[in-house]
């Protein structure tokens, strides 16, 4: 006698198409995940890199800004 573990008795069995759907869904979202962390992971790097070159930088002095001309007319 078969246990109802061992039955599948409430458990959906997947038609063939569903399951290569599901398995391409997985492996789509796994990789689009690898993808999305590697891309956080080289924007903190570059942003540190652009603080520490900013903090090594001089500070160079604001421009006064340009006299106006009068307006013709």
């Amino acid at each position: 006698m078969k246990s109802l573990s061992d039955s599948g008795l409430f458990k959906q069995v997947p038609s063939r198409t569903e399951a290569k759907t599901d398995t391409t869904s997985r492996v789509a979202r796994q990789i689009l995940d690898l993808e999305a962390a590697a891309r956080a992971v080289k924007t903190e790097r570059l942003r540190a890199a652009r603080l520490a070159q900013e903090a090594e930088a001089p500070v160079a002095p604001p421009k006064k800004a340009a006299a106006k001309r009068p307006k013709k007319g």
